[in-house]
């Protein structure tokens, strides 16, 4: 998917193949007009001068742990003992002792 040339129908099929999709013949060109004009929106996004705007990674450091209008507040992250491994394999319905057997659920 070069910048330049935007998204070409096997784009689609390759993107729609890699998620699990079926795209009917006509689903596919409109896929690639959405797509194309959704990388043409980051484009502009791009264009943005963005050099005196500070980064905000961490949305905690904002909060700082005070209360705000709707009361929102971030708990502290205090490292505290997890559950004991034997006691939640001994109840799960099926287990190999270290994981979770579950059915598969995905076939291709």
């Amino acid at each position: 998917m070069s910048e330049q040339a935007g998204v070409t129908i096997e784009d689609v099929r390759r993107v729609a193949e890699l998620a699990n999709l079926e795209l009917t013949a006509e689903e596919e060109p409109r896929m690639q007009r959405d797509l194309n004009a959704i990388l043409g929106h980051i484009a502009e996004l791009n264009e943005l001068d963005t050099k005196d705007v500070l980064p905000m990674a961490q949305v905690g450091e904002m909060l700082g742990g005070e209360r705000h209008e709707r009361g929102e507040t971030l708990r502290e992250d205090v490292v505290v003992p997890s559950l004991d491994r034997a006691a939640v394999m001994a109840a799960a319905p099926e287990t190999d002792g270290r994981f979770f057997k579950v059915p598969k659920v995905i076939e291709r």
